[in-house]
């Protein structure tokens, strides 16, 4: 049960940081900067200062490993094993563009 928890949070918060990098594509693409802009960077930076101080792994892994996953960058979220494989190598070079596309827009305004 403890794993399914840690799936189901993992989940949660991949959901949420993805939609972080689509706000950030978005307010970058349509010109139109909001609290939403700054949110979704603080979030994305405090999971990317989380990431650096564990070593580039999530503690949520880390913590499925513990509890006797086998692999828990892969069975600790719900996705399918190939898009689970590339979450990082998928979503870092995204969130590099849509900030490149932000402050492109801060340049110009």
């Amino acid at each position: 049960m403890a794993i399914f928890f840690i799936k189901l949070v993992h989940t949660a918060i991949f959901l949420v940081m993805t939609a972080c990098v689509i706000i950030l594509f978005y307010t970058g693409i349509m010109n139109c900067l909001s609290g939403w802009t700054v949110i979704a960077i603080v979030l994305l930076l405090i999971e990317g200062i989380v990431l650096i101080f564990n070593k580039w792994q999530c503690p949520l892994t880390i913590w499925a490993e513990k509890l006797g996953a086998e692999d828990g960058s892969v069975t600790n979220i719900f996705l399918p094993r190939w898009l689970a494989d590339r979450l990082f190598s998928i979503c870092a070079p995204l969130f590099v563009i849509a900030c490149i596309i932000l402050i492109i827009q801060l340049i110009h305004n």
